[in-house]
Order: C-alpha cells, then sequence, then structure tokens
C-alpha cells in the first residue's frame, strides 16, 4: 500500500528528464532572446538612435550636434572639469572600505558622478562642462559616501579658483579632511563670438529656465503640479506621461518616473531616504532596452559627455559617460515609446525654435533702421523682367477669416488718416482698450519686406482666468499699397510676453482693404496663431486668441469710423494729400508680381 502510494506521488525518472530538459531550454531560449535584443540596439546604438532613417529612429550621432548647435550661449567660458581619481579616502563602512561619489559645483550648477562601490582610491575619468559668464571662477569638488538607506557621508572637499583661460594638468589637490586626494584636470576655454552650446557641449541643462528669463516673467495660475512641488521646475512645466518603476542603485528604489517636454525625473522615497533625478532631454545621448537581473526588462537613458549626473549619483560606463537604469515596469515597451517621443519632440522644438530665432532676428534688424531715408527699396530698371522676391510677413495658412464686410473709407484713406505717424488713432484706440505705456517707433522701409514695418510697444489687459491682471505686448506692423492705391494690405504679429506659454505662439492678422466704390471699400480680416513650440494647450491657446481678437476688431473698426468722420468733415481731400506726404515716407511700389 505504502510502496503503491509512493510510486503515485513521487515522478519518474522520465518525468525528471522531461522536466529538466524542457527547463534547460526555456533559460536558453530566454537568454540568446535576450542576448540578441541587447546586441542588436548596440550596434545600432541604442534604441530610438537607429543609424537608419527608420520609424522609430530619433537621430544619428552626426546629427546630434547640428540639433544642440542651434541654442546660442550667452556664456564666453566654458570650464571642462575632468574627475581623474581620488586615493586614501576615509573608510566609511565598517570593513573600512567607502562607496564613494563626488559633487562638482560651478555657481549655480551641480553634477554628479558614478559612484565606486567598495573602494578608498577610486577611478572615475568623467568630465563636467560648465558655462561661466567671467573669471575667476571657483570649482568646488565634494566627495561622498553613498549609504544605502543613511544620508551620505562626506569624505572631503577642496575648493579650485580658476584665475585664467588654459589647462592645469592633472593635478592632485588635497581634501579637507584627516586623509584623501583627489585628481582634476581643469581646462577653461574662451568660446569664440556667438559659439553654440555643441562646442560648450552643455546644450540642454539649464537652457530653458535662462530662455524664458530672458524674456520676463511667466505667471500661470493653476495648482502646481509634481514637477513643481518635488522638482522645483518652472511653473509652465507639466506632467505629460508618468510611470512607475524603480531606479537601479545597490538595489531597486521603487517610485515614479514623470515626463514632460523639456525633463525626464524620477522622484522616490524608501526608507525616508529622498531620491531625485532630473534629466534635461537635451543631455539624453541614448535611451536604449536593457535588463536588470537577467529576467527584469528595463531602460537604461545614457547622458552625453560632459554632462554629469543630475541629482543622485548615476552608473558609470567605459567610455567616460553616465548612465540611469529604470527597471520594474508595467509595460516597458510602451514607456520606451514615450520616452522617444519626448526626446524626438524636443529636438524639433528646436529645429522650429532655430527658424523662429532667424525670423525674429529678422524682424528685429527691419525695425532698427528707420527714419531719414536711410534704406530705399529701389526696384532695377529690369523690375518686370526679374521681379523681386520679399519675406512673408505673416504665416499664411495659419490665418483664418473672422470678419468680411464693407468699410466707408478707400485703401488710400485708410492709410493716410489711421495709420500715418501723426495719426492718433493707434493711440484712440488703445486708450479705449485701457492699454497703457504705449510706445510707437515711426514708419520705415525695410529690405527684406514689401512696403514699409513699425514696431509698436504696450500693456495690454488680459480677460482670460488663466492669465495675470495685463501683459507687456510687442506688436509688428506692415503695410503695402498696390500701385494703382485700390488695394491696401496692412499686417500684424503680435507676441505677449507674460501670459502663460507666452514665449510659444504668436499672434498673426491681415487687414486686406479693396476699393469697390470712390469712398468705400471692401474689408477682409483674416487672424491666426502661429506655434513657434509645441505645448499642451495649443487648442485652448488658439481659440482664445482668436476669440481675443474678435472682440478687439470690433473696437477697431468702431474707433476707426469714428476717427475717419471727425476728420473727414474737417479736412478736405487735398489737405489730406499733403498731410500724408509728410507724415507717412512714400510707399514703394508692389514689385513682387
Amino acid at each position: 500500500m505504502v510502496q503503491s502510494a509512493a510510486e503515485f506521488l513521487l515522478p519518474s525518472t522520465w518525468e525528471i528528464e522531461v522536466a529538466v530538459a524542457a527547463s534547460a531550454f526555456l533559460i536558453v531560449s530566454y537568454w540568446l532572446f535576450a542576448y540578441k535584443v541587447d546586441g542588436d540596439e548596440e550596434a545600432n546604438g541604442g534604441v530610438g538612435f537607429d543609424r537608419d532613417s527608420g520609424a522609430d529612429a530619433i537621430f544619428d550621432k552626426d546629427k546630434i550636434g547640428q540639433l544642440r548647435g542651434d541654442t546660442q550661449t550667452n556664456a564666453p567660458y566654458i570650464i571642462k572639469v575632468e574627475l581623474l581619481a581620488a586615493k586614501n579616502l576615509i573608510g566609511a563602512n565598517l570593513n573600512g572600505t567607502s562607496d564613494p561619489y563626488a559633487i562638482v559645483n560651478c555657481g549655480s550648477e551641480k553634477r554628479f558622478s558614478s559612484m565606486v562601490p567598495g573602494s578608498r582610491n577610486p577611478m572615475w575619468g568623467e568630465e563636467f562642462n560648465f558655462p561661466t559668464d567671467e573669471l575667476p571662477v571657483k570649482i568646488n569638488v565634494t566627495i561622498h559616501d553613498w549609504d544605502i538607506i543613511w544620508k551620505s557621508t562626506v569624505l572631503g572637499s577642496v575648493t579650485i579658483s580658476v584665475e585664467r583661460e588654459g589647462q592645469t594638468g592633472p593635478v592632485w589637490h588635497p581634501l579637507d579632511s584627516p586623509s584623501g586626494q583627489v585628481c582634476l584636470n581643469i581646462n577653461a576655454i574662451k568660446l569664440p563670438v556667438n559659439a553654440s552650446r555643441a562646442i560648450t557641449g552643455y546644450a540642454g541643462a539649464c537652457r530653458r529656465r535662462v530662455s524664458l528669463d530672458q524674456q520676463g516673467p511667466t505667471i500661470v495660475h493653476q495648482k502646481p503640479g509634481p514637477l513643481q512641488t518635488i522638482f522645483d521646475l518652472l511653473p509652465d512645466e507639466v506632467v505629460e506621461h508618468s510611470y512607475s518603476c524603480a531606479l537601479e542603485r545597490s538595489f531597486l528604489y521603487h517610485g515614479r518616473i514623470y515626463v514632460s517636454a523639456w525633463h525626464i525625473c524620477f522622484h522616490s522615497n524608501v526608507f525616508s531616504k529622498q531620491m531625485k533625478v532630473v534629466v534635461p532631454l537635451g543631455d539624453i545621448d541614448e535611451i536604449r532596452r536593457s535588463q536588470h537581473a537577467l529576467i527584469n526588462p528595463a531602460i537604461t537613458i545614457i547622458l552625453r559627455m560632459g554632462a554629469g549626473g543630475h541629482g543622485v549619483p548615476p552608473l558609470g560606463t567605459p567610455d567616460g559617460r553616465v548612465r540611469y537604469k529604470f527597471a520594474s515596469f508595467w509595460n516597458r515597451n510602451h514607456t520606451l515609446k514615450a520616452l522617444q517621443r519626448a526626446v524626438n519632440n524636443y529636438h524639433a522644438m528646436l529645429e522650429v525654435e532655430k527658424k523662429e530665432r532667424a525670423e525674429s532676428a529678422l524682424r528685429a534688424h527691419s525695425s532698427s533702421v528707420r527714419g531719414g531715408g536711410k534704406v530705399q527699396v529701389k526696384a532695377p530698371e529690369d523690375t518686370a523682367a526679374v521681379p523681386v522676391k520679399f519675406q512673408a510677413f505673416v504665416k499664411e495658412e495659419v490665418l483664418v477669416g473672422i470678419y468680411n464686410d464693407a468699410f466707408s473709407s478707400t485703401p488710400e484713406q485708410f492709410l493716410n488718416l489711421l495709420l500715418a505717424d501723426d495719426s492718433t488713432y493707434t493711440n484712440e484706440y488703445r486708450s479705449a482698450r485701457k492699454d497703457k505705456n504705449l510706445n510707437i517707433e515711426p514708419w520705415h522701409t525695410a529690405e527684406e519686406y514689401d512696403g514699409q514695418v513699425r514696431e509698436i510697444k504696450f500693456r495690454s489687459i488680459c480677460n482670460s482666468p488663466m492669465c495675470p491682471p495685463d501683459t507687456a505686448v510687442t506688436e509688428w506692423q506692415h503695410v503695402v499699397l498696390s500701385p494703382d492705391k485700390k488695394m491696401l494690405v496692412f499686417e500684424t504679429v503680435q507676441q505677449p510676453h507674460d501670459v502663460p506659454f507666452g514665449s510659444y505662439f504668436e499672434v498673426h492678422c491681415r487687414w486686406r482693404l479693396e476699393a469697390k466704390e470712390e469712398t468705400s471699400s471692401v474689408i477682409d480680416i483674416r487672424v491666426g496663431v502661429h506655434f513657434k513650440k509645441w505645448c499642451l494647450m495649443q487648442s485652448k491657446i488658439k481659440a482664445g486668441a482668436i476669440d481675443e481678437y474678435k472682440k478687439e476688431v470690433e473696437v477697431m473698426l468702431e474707433v476707426a469710423s469714428s476717427y475717419l468722420k471727425s476728420h473727414s468733415s474737417s479736412t478736405s481731400r487735398g489737405d489730406i494729400d499733403n498731410n500724408s506726404a509728410s507724415s507717412l515716407p512714400s510707399i514703394p511700389e508692389d514689385t513682387s508680381s
């Protein structure tokens, strides 16, 4: 009976052999699959960085410099700090060793080196690049001992003053502790004028904060999100995606990863040990699939040379770059695609920004040359044979019609009475809207655009609940009258400065007056929003701007009609022509057709 039960319960030799063979087959198959995936990704430079123009490709190595090189740096110097090694550090662990990592500070910028486990004589070979406005500048290097749970222990620090340009070569600096030295190679480089951040190797770390600071304050009336409360990022930066995952260190620190248009952030609070990682998208060199403990799918983010770690000591690589490894995703592939898309959108936004900066510089150049007839657009004698081509002042593709009706004024009267330099129409209209601090520049010709241009600045009242009470606005205006004086085109480009996402968009508008009778014309008004950068609230911004401009047009036409009536009744037609000749510079004929 007992023997029969044992034979029934215990597996036979054949069953054991089959189970072992099946298990071995599964393990070998999984290992081969994982090895093949990782090998293919390493050969192609990582997921999302394929050298071929595949559907999932983000950019290749040659294009990285171009995409990073579109941001001009205001810093005339770049400080390259090479953290080479340290020796004779204090033994902070019970076994007499340490787990050292370094924090390198230059001005307000802070970078983390990788952690070397179980060593009092670590070798790093890592580089950190810092832009600076002037010399001398102080570099502080503090070495810490990494602890799994408790706060890191300081093993020593040293401060070096960089007085002038040049390279110091590898130098051992004693730490302010009983024992320990650190080897640094510091190189101060003076950048040429208009050098790009591709040269500095510092493309994305502080770019966003600096660019918005230069454009003035941005006020966002909305509840702060995790990017503001945890990571202290700018108010208008919002979370696009977030995923539960874990950061690989001595063990997995479980937390959450947040993806925005500018950063990839991670936060964890395990055993009351805060872990915060803030990686600018411009610092990312590769994003690739990887594995943790063979069976746990992971994602590795490799930063470019010179970027350094952000917030937590990263993992090192043999080539001197650093990386962060995240695992324990619910869906690793879905998260990987989201990260790829974020980096792709970031670099696409830089390309658009590059073009917009060129256009803005063109407008600024046109507005800076004025008065005295210094710039004259003269058509060559063979204009009919070789037509002159001018830049488009507004984006035609974004315009939508909002008004089309008869108007009791000819195109020439509209120009001479409402838009002339000595006209008070703009002042009366802005006063009716309760705008303040109006500053109007005189009309002048520009080589880039047909007709004439001018720039006006004012503070305008905001009616949106998401906006501040008022905002500074810069408006560029462009006007051209046809040779037969029967067609007038008046275009404006408005750039708000203090509204949420104000640096992301412009409001483009075109007024077209076509004479139908001797004393009237048909006016067609089109308006649209041109986005210089991608943002989450594009549809809401577009709808709000168009609705606001519709209300603005009603006031403009009402004030214009009143102004024309009052001036037409007191001024003869001949006087108007004489006054216009002195108030508005002569507009060249349209030679583009």
